[in-house]
């Protein structure tokens, strides 16, 4: 893989969560048992900028972290895989947060959030990154969590109107939703709209979809965002592969034969891989092969953000039709 040139004005912005993700090595085992953790970084925009540096881009993230060690592994760690952390803030009054994770079930872990009152992530301000970083960059990817609490929302949602949709630069909508950072789902939903009216690309999995539109059918959901202008619609359909629709046609890309260890980051790895479809101008069967290739592969390691693959090793799990028989 080429190291990423990050200087200028990135080709892929994220903005959104931030953590040190503590997971619990042993399958099966509730936060009741007794567990050993392996350290890692996280949250969903943060692992989707590795994903994209990863495979040879120019990837931002902003967002906050605390002014203490965890800070500074979060972006020592960040800066090692290519990330550019220009737009990392520091707040002083706020500790990194901290996740963990238990692998009880493997396909969907028990998750517990540390962000005390008001995470550093929460507390961007427009000003944190120039507009024309904004304006400019072929793909602002915005998470769903990043409109959910704090001045990053309004910063978030001042972006995402000054960005618009434009022919050659994509606003990608992720609907990442944590219940437990919304009063409720009708809050959720209302905000969801509103980033959707100006996002070309939504991605989400059939609850977060639901979250957004009150609809569960992936066609009618695809139906229903296309109608709200969006260019790109993806709906994630768990064991049964993804689907991908546009104004003239949509396809469904199987599932990969692989064994699950941890589900957290399957969804990460192929918003960095969707990324890399789209710069690299290809077609849907393209892109949504890759796509669920990175997922897939993902799924079956422990952690997120170090999970990561490069381009090559997507392409071999494709190859293969999955995970079985590659060497570690």
């Amino acid at each position: 893989m080429a190291t990423p040139d990050i200087s200028g004005i990135p080709e892929v912005i994220t903005v959104g969560r931030v953590s040190v993700d503590l997971y619990a090595q042993e399958v099966n085992a509730a936060f009741t048992d007794p567990q050993t953790f392996r350290k890692s970084v996280g949250g969903s925009p943060t692992n989707v900028a590795v994903a994209a540096a990863q495979h040879g881009h120019h990837a931002a993230l902003v967002t906050k972290v605390g002014q203490d060690a965890l800070g500074d592994y979060v972006i020592t760690r960040l800066a090692e895989w290519g990330v550019d952390t220009r737009f990392i803030g520091r707040d002083p009054s706020a500790m990194t947060p901290v996740v963990l994770a238990a692998l009880a079930p493997p396909e969907e872990p028990q998750i517990v959030f540390y962000r005390g009152e008001a995470a550093p992530d929460t507390t961007v301000v427009a000003s944190d990154v120039p507009e024309s970083d904004i304006r400019d960059c072929r793909i602002l990817w915005m998470s769903q969590g990043a409109l959910a609490q704090g001045t990053t929302a309004d910063a978030s949602f001042e972006w995402l109107a000054a960005r618009g949709r434009h022919d050659g630069r994509d606003t990608i909508l992720d609907l990442d939703y944590r219940p437990s950072m919304w009063p409720s789902v009708e809050v959720a939903r209302e905000a969801a709209q509103r980033a959707i009216s100006h996002s070309s690309v939504v991605v989400g999995n059939r609850t977060e979809c639901h979250m957004a539109l009150g609809i569960d059918d992936p066609d009618a959901i695809a139906d229903e965002l296309l109608a709200r202008g969006v260019r790109l619609a993806i709906i994630k359909l768990g064991g049964g592969g993804v689907m991908l629709a546009d104004a003239d046609r949509r396809i469904q890309v199987p599932p990969l034969d692989i064994e699950v260890l941890c589900g957290l980051g399957a969804g990460d790895a192929f918003g960095g891989a969707l990324v890399h479809g789209l710069l690299s101008g290809w077609d849907l069967e393209r892109i949504g092969a890759f796509a669920n290739g990175a997922g897939a592969y993902v799924a079956t390691k422990l952690t997120c953000a170090d999970a990561m693959p490069s381009t090559e090793t997507v392409e071999e799990v494709i190859a293969r039709g999955g995970t079985r028989g590659m060497q570690e």
